[in-house]
């Protein structure tokens, strides 16, 4: 098997621009264990919080849970300059760039960091950190409906 383009390991840190909460839209999936983790953090029910913070989506025929954004395409947990909710951000935030699309060669690392300033600079992230942020977006259950 080839190794991986990353076998070395990749630098990256979050330089705290918000670019990946903020201006664009798009979609933060919820697994069992975020929304368990962020109904704590608020004092709300799960159901309440779903209620409140999250929408249905339609991917393909198939539905999952998103978080909503502001109306101009906000996460719904920024505020003043950062996450408020960062200490039990979803699963998805935290493994932020360590995604498998942006994995999958050099060329895909390289334009996600045209839009992400921390990439391919400060701490290096080696193979086997970036291997259990895949490893763990695999086990944790995303809620489907």
């Amino acid at each position: 098997m080839e190794e991986p383009f990353y076998k070395d390991g990749l630098c990256f840190e979050c330089q705290r621009c918000s670019g990946c909460c903020r201006f664009d839209p798009g979609y933060v999936f919820l697994s069992h264990t975020d929304l368990e983790k962020l109904a704590s953090k608020l004092s709300l029910t799960e159901d309440e919080f779903l209620e409140k913070y999250c929408v249905k989506v339609d991917i393909g025929g198939s539905f999952r849970i998103s978080l909503i954004e502001k109306e101009n395409y906000d996460c719904i947990f920024w505020r003043d300059g950062g996450c408020a909710v960062y200490d039990v951000r979803p699963l998805q935030c935290r493994s932020y760039p360590f995604w498998a699309p942006y994995l999958e060669s050099r060329e895909a690392w390289d334009s996600v960091a045209s839009s992400c300033p921390g990439i391919n600079r400060g701490k290096l992230h080696t193979r086997q950190e970036i291997e259990e942020h895949l490893a763990r977006r695999k086990m944790e259950r995303l809620i489907t409906i």
